[in-house]
């Protein structure tokens, strides 16, 4: 669902925005410490969850000054909580809105706070997520990191930035995934400099809304996972305490981004309480069919090229297999070292992929073997189970190098396609019951 990319002037500086989505309410959404509006929405997890707020609202997403897309500012000279207000208000003015919920995770709540208290007769209504009211420890506030914890993460950020940072406190139940986190790495290396990111740390380490909070007069929701490690629970509890008539819900989960874990009970309690109205559950077990594909002796390929040549070789695969999905509409699911794993709603489109797939990657002197088989799985999350993900692995297991093998059943409900197949008989699937015939497509 990505948008046009589009400019509004604060001042002398143009800050990027996107409109998506045609609901009766406007909700602006403020990301956290940096963001990239065109990006977003290649980071698979982060855009369904804005396609999702955009399902019952009209989204207005934005990069602020000196990150993303708008204009970049002097590190010395990165914006004051004041100036980030006014490059809200200057998208919503360039998009005619005259009122908007706003929804801040992180030190975007921050901001969401401010512009809430300071323009209540353009908020409808102010949502936090994962946020927090100071960034440095006292006394009286004892959940937020202390100075040299803080100078710590500087030091880290500033030698790590664009490389695999360690996303432990972001995102820990992404740590085995090595893909998502050179994706994140990728992301923040393109939505800030190092130097960006560093200072804006900085300037979040002096913010303080404490005395904000009592102010807010607006409808307000504030939403919290127990177990988040860059904020305190406890901090998101005595937030909304200090809201008048504010309300705190507390969600399991160990992610501070909203858009990793559980997205969909952060959406369903955003999306009522904006609307009246919960999303009705989406069944959690779909018809599907399931392309497995893998580099045919990448282990050999590795050892010949050696760890860097190696790296680049299967970034320049994933991104052709990544380009072949999104030609034929199917839904990357994750990948495993080389291997992906995918989804479509119709066999004919799934092979078709993976004979893109197959042809393409041959460019770049490689082979890889694709296996699909159509049935029934379970949706978990952004991951999916069942016998019929096990088919298809098992089917991928027995196809030879370049071959596009199929279970009978993608092969017979492609009927009509124009897609030929050839008979590779009868195999015993490990795991599976009974003989399963396989074809390959041609």
């Amino acid at each position: 669902m990505p948008a046009k990319t589009q400019y509004a002037r604060s001042g002398d500086l143009h800050i990027a925005y996107q409109v998506v989505g045609q609901g009766q309410l406007d909700l602006v959404y403020v990301p956290g410490w940096i963001s990239h509006v065109e990006l977003a929405w290649e980071e698979p997890t982060l855009a369904r969850f804005l396609s999702r707020l955009a399902s019952f609202s009209r989204l207005l997403t934005f990069d602020k000054r000196g990150t993303g897309l708008s204009d970049r500012v002097p590190n010395s000279e990165l914006p004051t909580l004041e100036e980030r207000m006014d490059d809200l208000r200057a998208v919503m003015d360039a998009v005619g809105s005259k009122r908007a919920a706003v929804f801040g995770f992180s030190e975007g709540g921050n901001l969401s706070a401010l512009f809430a208290a300071t323009y209540p007769e353009r908020t409808s209504a102010l949502i936090m997520f994962g946020s927090f009211s100071k960034r440095i420890w006292s006394p009286d506030y004892p959940w937020a990191p202390k100075t040299a914890e803080r100078e710590q993460e500087y030091e880290h950020v500033e030698r790590e930035w664009g490389e695999m940072m360690d996303i432990a406190d972001y995102v820990p139940s992404k740590m085995g995934d090595e893909a998502f986190a050179r994706r994140l790495a990728t992301y923040f290396r393109r939505a800030a400099s190092p130097g960006a990111a560093v200072a804006l740390l900085r300037m979040n380490t002096q913010i303080d809304i404490r005395h904000v909070l009592p102010t807010i007069r607006v409808p307000t929701l504030v939403i919290h996972r127990t177990g988040d490690r860059q904020a305190n629970v406890e901090e998101g509890r005595w937030l909304a305490g200090q809201i008048p008539g504010a309300r705190f819900v507390e969600l399991p989960g160990i992610d501070h981004l909203p858009w990793v874990g559980d997205q969909d009970a952060i959406l369903d309690e955003i999306q009522e309480f904006l609307t009246g109205v919960r999303s009705f559950p989406e069944s959690n077990r779909v018809l599907a069919t399931v392309l497995f594909t893998d580099i045919v002796g990448s282990t050999e390929h590795a050892a010949r090229l050696g760890d860097r040549a190696w790296r680049d070789l299967l970034d320049s695969h994933h991104a052709l297999v990544r380009k072949e999905l999104a030609r034929f509409r199917g839904r990357e699911i994750k990948t495993v070292g080389d291997a992906f794993i995918a989804t479509f709603d119709g066999p004919a489109r799934a092979i078709r992929c993976a004979c893109g797939i197959r042809d393409r990657v041959t460019e770049i002197g490689i082979q890889v073997r694709a296996g699909l088989h159509t049935g029934e799985i379970e949706l978990i999350g952004d991951d999916i189970g069942g016998i019929g993900v096990h088919i298809g692995a098992r089917v991928v297991a027995s196809a030879r190098p370049g071959e596009v093998l199929v279970s009978s059943t993608v092969k017979d409900l492609a009927a009509g396609s124009g897609i030929d197949f050839a008979d590779c008989g009868a195999r015993i699937l490990k795991g599976v019951p009974g003989e399963w015939r396989l074809f390959a497509a041609t």
